[in-house]
């Protein structure tokens, strides 16, 4: 049986990845791959209880450390509970957000460091790496925006941040990109949506 793809998409609030991440797995599914469809943090019953504590408004006083810390554990049970079966089956693995979110949010934004960050989640995933980071790149006060404007979307606890949180937010992506170059690959999520998706459908085609 053919080993399954581990592909993750990152980026800032606003930039529009689940709308391209429905679009990229319906059309992989159309053409006949085995596809799985996932998110972070979250996914599965337990990683969605722990997201349900990290992003409620409610819970203002949480420690950077003990945010970074949650992450960790909601993506190691998601990990071993739903992406590395699927991939084992031999699906392709389409994750909203995975170690990246944490190391721009927590790692850079907070703080933390990268390198402290990586530390946490490398006792999580035991080296289990996605084979390419779609990374979604807008301008913070754009993809606020863009939240502002889309009722219907969850508000949480880092959309309540301010500007600056979100801009050291993306500044953390951008080193990330310079650490691992031929692992992130840069879509200029501010065209408009049918041009994201071809940058990231062709990205995406050019591994499988």
């Amino acid at each position: 049986m053919k080993k399954g793809m581990f592909i993750t998409v990152e980026g800032p609030e606003g930039a529009g990845k689940t709308t391209i991440i429905d679009m990229l797995a319906s059309n992989l599914a159309e053409e006949g791959y085995q596809v799985l469809q996932t998110r972070e943090p979250g996914g599965i019953e337990i990683a969605e209880q722990i997201r349900s504590v990290i992003l409620d408004k409610n819970n203002t006083k949480m420690d950077p450390r003990t945010e970074a810390l949650l992450y960790a554990a909601a993506r190691r049970q998601h990990l071993v509970e739903k992406v590395k079966p699927a991939i084992d089956k031999g699906s392709i693995v389409l994750c909203d957000r995975f170690i990246d979110s944490s190391l721009a949010y927590q790692g850079y934004a907070r703080g933390l460091g990268i390198d402290e960050v990586y530390s946490i989640n490398s006792f999580a995933i035991e080296g289990m790496m996605p084979e390419l980071t779609l990374y979604f790149d807008i301008q913070p006060e754009a993809g606020l925006e863009r939240i502002n404007q889309h009722k219907g979307r969850e508000v949480n606890r880092l959309d309540l941040e301010k500007l600056d949180f979100h801009l050291k937010v993306r500044e953390g992506y951008m080193k990330l990109m310079e650490l691992y170059p031929e692992r992130i690959y840069k879509v200029d999520a501010s065209k408009p949506l049918e041009e994201v998706y071809q940058q990231a459908e062709s990205k995406l085609k050019e591994l499988i």
